[in-house]
């Protein structure tokens, strides 16, 4: 029962990750048809991210009053129906209304599967959780790539992924009977989470203060920030770059892109085995500095193939980023803050996803696009020296917790 609960949420991860890279893979195209500028991906992209910020912060009253398995069918109805809105859409304004209940879709729900597994599941659930949000996200700029090959239909890519979407709507609806039995039958615990007495220490210390109060939190807070910020840019802008800068047609920017998220998927599978030899903290490092690596690889002036490879390394070296920091949250800051740290964690990811890539739209619609790999090494030094800020804290802070 328990596996089989592990499916239902591998499945609402594949929903997640469906739309995130179809905007950015058919907007050279889209952008034509609909007689818009470069930079409006951006706002789209931004109201996206907005919307899902407002539901992410109030996620812990939906889950509350609802539970995941109602939240997740509903969120995955919602972004059925805004993608369908997509496909029809006629102009901008369309485009950014849809843009809302997309948005909506993925807060509520991410939020309260992240806590769920970091909770209750080993540190190789959570790595493999997010590589079916990567095999959702490799699969949008396939299907548009497709979609937009010889006759540009990118409506047709949107209809085949909110066709997808409905598909699982379904599976969610028939299981949905079974999520409140799963739950309360379910004994599983995470062996690596701290044991009680130091997880009473950490909540003792974080006692009566706000989410965003609690030491620590707010460099977590900016590493999502900064990471979400490469990890959309790279899906966003990443076709444009290749487009205006290396001269590819569209639909092979569009395919090579798909590579970024194969990288991502491909790495958080490997990551999951991984974590049975090494520690989060050092898989968050290593996986920075080789995405870091990947950067500089676009930058150089290579042949332009080469800048697959360097989409590939960025996608490698994110892999087990997000996922081995959400799965560390009840370790860092104890498992009764988790939930509402784990809120304020996926909210300050949103707003990076939804201020980095217009921000990178502004510039590059003022200067040139040139820019994108530039932009893209400064958030990564960013986001390793936070890290690396936050691990120097939590060690001294957790080695005073033992000494008492």
């Amino acid at each position: 029962m328990a596996t089989f609960f592990l499916i239902i949420i591998y499945l609402a991860f594949i929903s997640l990750g469906l739309p995130d890279s179809l905007l950015g893979s058919a907007w050279p195209v889209m952008r034509m048809d609909l007689n818009a500028s470069l930079g409006t991906a951006g706002s789209i992209s931004m109201v996206i991210a907005a919307s899902t910020i407002v539901s992410s912060l109030i996620s812990g009253t939906v889950l509350h009053r609802f539970g995941t398995g109602k939240v997740t069918l509903v969120s995955c109805i919602l972004t059925a129906g805004a993608l369908l809105g997509f496909a029809w859409s006629p102009s901008i304004i369309w485009l950014i209304i849809f843009a809302i209940p997309l948005g909506i879709g993925a807060g509520s729900v991410d939020a309260g599967l992240n806590n769920y597994v970091a909770t209750h599941y080993k540190a190789h659930h959570m790595s493999w959780l997010h590589c079916f949000w990567g095999v959702g996200a490799t699969l949008g700029p396939i299907i548009m790539a497709s979609s937009i090959s010889g006759q540009n239909l990118w409506r047709d890519g949107y209809l085949t992924v909110a066709a997808i979407q409905f598909i699982l709507v379904v599976i969610l609806f028939i299981s949905l009977p079974l999520w409140d039995k799963v739950a309360k039958s379910s004994h599983v615990i995470n062996a690596e989470a701290q044991n009680e007495l130091h997880d009473q220490k950490l909540e003792q210390a974080a006692e009566n203060k706000k989410p965003w109060q609690i030491k620590g939190v707010k460099l977590a807070m900016l590493t999502f920030l900064f990471y979400c910020g490469i990890e959309a840019s790279m899906g966003l802008w990443g076709s444009s770059f290749l487009v205006n800068i290396k001269d590819l047609p569209a639909a092979t920017a569009a395919q090579w892109v798909s590579w970024f998220f194969v990288g991502i998927t491909v790495g958080r599978m490997i990551t999951g085995f991984i974590t049975f030899k090494m520690s989060s903290r050092m898989l968050i490092r290593y996986g920075q500095l080789i995405a870091l690596i990947g950067t500089v690889v676009l930058v150089l002036p290579f042949p332009s193939i080469v800048s697959l490879v360097g989409f590939m390394i960025v996608g490698l070296g994110l892999a087990p980023i997000f996922p081995c920091m959400l799965h560390e949250t009840p370790a860092r800051f104890g498992k009764k803050n988790a939930q509402s740290i784990m809120g304020f964690q996926m909210a300050a990811a949103y707003t990076g996803s939804t201020l980095v890539p217009p921000f990178l739209g502004l510039l590059a619609t003022n200067t040139t696009i040139s820019i994108f790999p530039w932009f893209i090494i400064i958030f990564a030094i960013a986001m390793l020296l936070c890290t690396e800020k936050l691990n120097n804290f939590l060690k001294r802070l957790h080695v005073g917790i033992a000494a008492k």
